[in-house]
């Protein structure tokens, strides 16, 4: 596993990964759906900004993995939008290399970079059926929300 940081220059992967996480169960969007939709692309048009950052396995060029963590605003929120301070969690394990280690890998390195910078907690949205839900609750995040057919989850790092 070859982690590295994520930089502004990853967006096009980012973007590949939104779509990825928006058709988790099957194909519902294109990447002209998740352009075109602002609650959608939020999530990596203006990575990195503030205290924004991410983590990619990146084996020779070949990102298998990557996770990142955005702050956003009350008025204009994730789908596991919990506050501004809480910045929203996205990752995405791409279909080849599932069922590795290397989602599970890559999630606890980017929680013990976000402690070790001081970030208070980590919010995420997952939909029902969603088989990510379990890595998540191993990693010790709990469900404090509900909208529509998704649990909101929140990782307490204080």
């Amino acid at each position: 596993m070859t982690i590295r940081q994520l930089l502004g220059s990853d967006r096009w992967i980012l973007r590949e990964a939104t779509l990825a996480n928006m058709n988790w169960s099957r194909t519902r969007f294109t990447l002209d759906d998740v352009d075109a939709s602002p609650e959608i692309s939020h999530y990596f048009t203006n990575f990195p900004s503030g205290a924004d950052f991410g983590l990619a396995d990146d084996e020779g060029g070949v990102v298998k993995a990557v996770a990142w963590l955005v702050h956003f605003s009350a008025d204009d929120p994730g789908y596991g939008f919990v506050d501004p301070e809480t910045p929203e969690l996205s990752m995405t394990t791409f279909a080849a290399w599932r069922g590795l280690g290397i989602g599970s890998s890559l999630l606890s390195e980017l929680i013990s970079q976000a402690r070790s910078r001081g970030v208070p907690a980590i919010s995420l949205s997952v939909e029902d059926g969603n088989d990510a839900r379990r890595q998540y609750e191993r990693a010790g995040f709990s469900r404090v929300g509900r909208n529509a057919s998704s649990d909101t989850m929140l990782l307490d790092l204080r």
